[in-house]
């Protein structure tokens, strides 16, 4: 039973497809409802082809790198060694929720203790352009002619129409509404920095 109320976001089940014995898991990196499935590798080819063929009616298609990509910027999903590395700490990243400081000791607790309630140097925030751009990742960021930050990761958002990217921003420049310009071969195109994420922000469509 992988009903919502049988199968709740975040959580985890063994299931079986076909033969396949298969860790379900209730999480979607494209912010969609859906699964990530973990099964032996040498199992690999007919557990495809039973997905592949049980999602013939629904007109399952199969995607790529460049539209998860696309996807995950959209509903703010942070990549690691693009958004997120160890240059910065979780609260700069925008990930501070994940850091359960009160569940007991592990390795980054006491320097997590200390940086949680000092005022951020840096956030890494969402921007789009104002009127048509271009990014691809490592573009530099300007404010009043300054280079303040660079792009960590754009693309294309197919859903909300408009390109997104991230990058850190000092914090003065990262509030919502902050007029940017992003240099993209020479040419600087205004942008301007949005809430996140664009897409689906009540997380409405991953818990449904």
């Amino acid at each position: 039973d992988v009903s919502n109320e049988a199968f709740p976001y975040f959580t985890a089940q063994w299931i079986t497809i076909g033969l396949t014995p298969v860790l379900a898991l209730r999480i979607s990196y494209a912010g969609e409802l859906g699964w990530e499935l973990h099964f032996p590798v040498d199992m690999a080819l007919q557990t495809w082809d039973l997905l592949w063929e049980a999602g013939r009616e629904f007109d399952l298609v199969a995607a790529g790198m460049g539209a998860f990509d696309s996807l995950r910027l959209e509903k703010g999903y942070r990549l690691w060694g693009g958004d997120v590395y160890t240059e910065y700490n979780p609260y700069e990243s925008g990930l501070g929720w994940t850091v359960k400081l009160k569940k007991g000791d592990f390795i980054g607790r006491e320097a997590c203790l200390k940086l949680k309630d000092k005022p951020l140097k840096k956030k890494l925030c969402c921007l789009t352009f104002n009127n048509g751009g271009m990014a691809l990742g490592y573009e530099a960021i300007f404010a009043d002619g300054q280079c303040v930050g660079h792009v960590t990761s754009a693309n294309y958002g197919y859903a909300v129409e408009k390109f997104v990217m991230y990058g850190y921003l000092p914090s003065a420049q990262a509030q919502e509404g902050t007029q940017l310009e992003i240099e993209y071969f020479g040419e600087r195109y205004p942008a301007t920095v949005v809430a996140e994420p664009l897409y689906d922000p009540k997380m409405e469509k991953l818990k449904s």
